[in-house]
This record gives C-alpha cells, structure tokens and sequence, in this order.
C-alpha cells in the first residue's frame, strides 16, 4: 500500500515464469499468433517515472529479430501472418490483418538485417531497432525512423465488445 500511496498509481510486477525453451517451442506451433499484452508509451517524460515490463518496447522486434532472424525457428513469411492475418482472423477483426483493398491500411516497413529489440528489465524504455516506416489507418506516424507526430489510430472492438459494466 506504501508503493500505491508514493506515486499515486497502480503497482506492477514482473514475474519471472516462462522459460525461453518453452517459447521457442510455442513459436513453432503453427496455431500460435503472436501479440503483446504491454501498453505503448514514449520513453520520456513522465513515462520515465515508471517502469514497465521491456516487451513494451520490444516484443514483435525480438521475435522477428531473435527468433526469427538468428534462431530461424520459423519463416520471416509466417511470422508475418501470425503477427497479422492469423490474430486478425482469431479475433474477428474485419477489414485488418491484410493488404486488400477496403481494409485498413496498417503497414510496419522494417529492415529484417537490423530489427533488433534493446529494452531490458534493468532499462526497458528503449526502443527497438530496424523499424523503417508504420503506417496506422493509411497515415505515416513513422518516417524513416522518425515519429511524424501523427496519431491516426483509434480503438478496435471485436464482437465480444459489450461497453463498460458488461452493457
């Protein structure tokens, strides 16, 4: 309670229970879609005042560099669909996941030599490496590397979406 009351927030913790055999071994299960559970945040400011678990920073870049890349436990092409089509579909999320007209145009350009995650739990406000442009709803938010300022996104519900309270 003592936590709570100093930085009038919630308190997180990281639990150290996976093991990385076991998720090499989940990656190449071809059921498995990849995602991440961390809120996005920019590491300055007041973000800087709390911590927060490095997959934030880092998840899709270490699986693609990492496992993808070094450790060639799956193909760049299905690592790809598993980050996008596949969870789309798992999800009924209509009109995402793929490049068809008529769907939003959300597109992450990276270099597959240089994505690379560098957040740690010591220093887990850092960002990835290799991400060249990203696209949200058609709109540039990054430029060869560079935040644009732009903030095109907005929320996406699937049919499991109630409103608050369950109504």
């Amino acid at each position: 309670m003592d936590l709570i009351l100093e930085d009038s927030s919630r308190v997180g913790a990281v639990y150290f229970l996976m093991s990385e055999d076991n998720v090499r071994r989940q990656i190449t299960l071809p059921w498995m879609s990849f995602g991440s559970d961390a809120g996005s945040m920019a590491p300055e400011g007041a973000f800087l005042d709390r911590s927060t678990h490095p997959r934030a920073y880092g998840n899709v870049a270490r699986l693609l560099g990492r496992y993808v890349r070094e450790e060639r436990l799956i193909p760049l092409e299905e690592a790809i669909y598993r980050l996008t089509r596949l969870p789309a579909e798992n999800l009924r999320l209509h009109r995402r996941g793929q490049l068809r007209p008529g769907f939003y145009a959300d597109v992450a350009v990276f270099d597959p030599a240089t994505i690379q995650d560098r957040a740690t739990f010591e220093d887990p406000h850092r960002y990835a490496t290799g991400m060249v442009h990203v696209f949200v709803n058609g709109t540039a938010v990054l430029r060869d590397g560079e935040h644009t300022g732009a903030r095109p996104g907005r929320v996406v519900r699937g049919p499991g979406w109630t409103g608050w309270g369950g109504r």
